[in-house]
């Protein structure tokens, strides 16, 4: 009984150092790719606070583009009352 219960630690000894020398590895090999999934999260952060705060995102960039270019205002203005006109359209048309 005792030399099962030694083999079955010797056992147990080798794969807690495998698994060591795995998680070893794999941190190797994903350090790489840290700096591009840290981008890919910053994004996404980044969509998840325009989709929450619409409005404050369009009155910033209306602000700073009334501020590069006033006329541009205007036109981006005038082309974005159409966009929404030519939608509400639509969606009247599909859903009669």
């Amino acid at each position: 009984m005792n030399t099962t219960l030694v083999i079955l630690a010797k056992k147990r000894q080798h794969l807690v150092e495998e698994a060591q020398k795995q998680r070893m590895a794999v941190s190797d090999q994903l350090h790489a790719w840290h700096k591009p999934i840290s981008m890919i999260d910053y994004a996404i952060n980044m969509l998840r606070y325009i989709k929450h705060h619409p409005v404050l995102v369009a009155s910033g960039g209306s602000a700073l583009l009334s501020m590069l270019k006033p006329n541009a205002l205007s036109l981006w203005l005038q082309r974005g009352l159409l966009l929404w006109q030519i939608l509400n359209k639509f969606r009247k048309k599909a859903a009669e």
